[in-house]
């Protein structure tokens, strides 16, 4: 932060260089090309040179530039869509809180063995470094990313693509690590569904 403030342009070029990649994966969660989320990231650096005498440092700087990222690329992204103004119905669709977060039809029922154990429990796949690599999987993976409420969408990405602490992606998102928990583990039993669907079409035609 001192080098940041002395207008040390080497030590904003590193951290520009390092933080870029993750940002325009943030960015591009919210608007509709790359080029638009280049735009965000860009209009986020400037800001936070703009905006380096007045962090305080509460958080990490890491946190304060993604929370200007995140908030850019949101409205950003809510001009594009025009999303209707009432707060609390975009909340909810936002974290995707009316959906479950695993199919009911997936778990045994009053009146079985076992209510609410598992009827048709998960599947195992072997090696994950051996479809990870699979570009058809990847991009199963990826594509159900984007499908997500975009809460979840970022939750998955923060945590699970760049390796963030639960504590790091409550304090950015806004929320609480309670609910940053759920969040995730919604986003990531959807991605767990369609790789297993994809896995199993897969298996089905060798």
């Amino acid at each position: 932060m001192a080098a940041l403030r002395r207008g040390d342009r080497e030590a904003f070029a590193e951290i520009v260089d390092a933080w870029s990649p993750g940002l325009l994966r943030l960015a591009r969660l919210h608007v509709p090309s790359h080029a638009v989320a280049e735009e965000v990231v860009q209009e986020a650096w400037i800001a936070v040179l703009r905006g380096l005498d007045r962090f305080e440092e509460r958080a990490s700087l890491r946190t304060w530039v993604t929370s200007i990222v995140l908030n850019q690329a949101r409205t950003h992204g809510r001009r594009e869509r025009r999303m209707l103004p009432f707060a609390s119905l975009r909340r909810r669709a936002e974290e995707g809180r009316d959906e479950p977060a695993v199919d009911p039809a997936r778990f045994q029922k009053p009146g079985q063995e076992r209510p609410g154990w598992w009827a048709s429990p998960p599947a195992r796949w072997g090696d994950p470094e051996a479809w990870i690599d699979d570009e058809q999987t990847r991009a199963v993976l990826l594509g159900t990313i984007a499908s997500l409420a975009p809460r979840q969408r970022e939750v998955i990405t923060l945590r699970d693509l760049l390796g963030w602490s639960e504590a790091e992606v409550a304090t950015v998102l806004g929320v609480s690590v309670g609910n940053e928990r759920v969040l995730l583990h919604r986003a990531r039993a959807k991605v767990r569904a369609a790789l297993e669907r994809h896995l199993s079409e897969e298996e089905g035609t060798t």
